[in-house]
């Protein structure tokens, strides 16, 4: 079992900048691959990035491709998202996720097995 939590949203103008954590607890956090996801108003839930168990492997969605980057410390057992240039249409709740099978990338909610509760992103035009 892994408990997320996640912390660092709040509001920002358009151009600014954020990072966000989401720390684990429970055992091995190191193995699993760790994905941020976000939801917008009215909007299904989409893919923003992922990264594998090592960070040796990342992938973004297209929207936040340059500007946003994934990391994580696996001695902190927290995974970060550093979101650049934002834009308004980065306003959304933003939720990080954890999937076991720690090789891989991880694309679609679908394939993740523990979900935090969401933190809130707010841009301003």
């Amino acid at each position: 079992q892994v408990q997320l939590v996640e912390s660092g949203g709040g509001l920002v103008h358009g151009g600014g900048s954020l990072r966000l954590s989401c720390a684990a607890s429970g055992r091995s956090f190191s193995s699993y691959t760790m994905g941020w996801f976000r939801q917008a108003p009215g909007k299904e839930r989409e893919f923003v990035a992922t990264i594998t168990y090592s960070g040796s492997s990342t992938s973004y969605a297209d929207s936040v491709k340059g500007r946003f980057t994934i990391s994580r410390d696996n001695v902190q057992n927290t995974v970060y998202l550093q979101m650049n240039s934002l834009k308004p249409e980065d306003t959304a709740v933003y939720s990080c996720a954890a999937k076991k099978a720690g090789l891989l990338l991880g694309v679609r909610a679908i394939e993740y097995d523990y979900w935090g509760q969401g933190t809130q992103v707010t841009v301003s035009s």
